[in-house]
């Protein structure tokens, strides 16, 4: 099983929200994904961003359960793929040495809503939300044989 993860600043707004539409989108395609999130830089036992949470309910999401998580909690020579939310996650990533090949940028980049109002996590959501849909064919192109395999469920990470 392909393990993916979805990585951000804080893990409190940007990649809670990508791994719970993930979840939901890849769940509906019969994909059979491991996944899970977590933060590069600054991240305590606070709870995910209350915006983030209203934002995903909208769209019939949970995400008030989620603990933020940092980087070093998991093995990262285990994960296929990290899908960063911008560019400069990307080069942290390769500068602790995750090959450039394991590397997704989410949508080209999703601008980091934390402190924001409403609008703007709606707008950071819907950005998600489309991009989450090209990461899914993005794996479908490239792990087809492997995330439609026999034991087709998906499961996230929480360590």
């Amino acid at each position: 099983m392909i393990r993916v993860l979805f990585v951000c600043t804080g893990n409190t707004c940007r990649s809670p929200m990508a791994k719970a539409i993930f979840g939901k989108r890849s769940e509906e395609l019969g994909m059979s994904v491991f996944f899970s999130s977590a933060a590069l830089g600054f991240c305590d036992d606070t709870k995910v961003s209350s915006n983030a949470v209203t934002v995903c309910n909208e769209i019939g999401i949970d995400i008030s359960f989620h603990k933020p998580r940092i980087i070093r909690e998991y093995d990262i020579d285990v994960t296929k793929i990290f899908v960063v939310m911008t560019q400069d996650h990307a080069l942290t990533l390769r500068s602790i040495g995750v090959p450039q090949n394991k590397i997704y940028v989410l949508g080209g980049g999703i601008p980091d809503p934390f402190g924001s109002d409403l609008v703007t996590y709606r707008r950071c959501r819907r950005a998600i939300e489309a991009a989450i849909d090209d990461f899914c064919e993005y794996l479908n192109n490239n792990y087809g044989d492997v995330i439609y395999g026999k034991d087709n469920r998906n499961s996230t990470d929480e360590l």
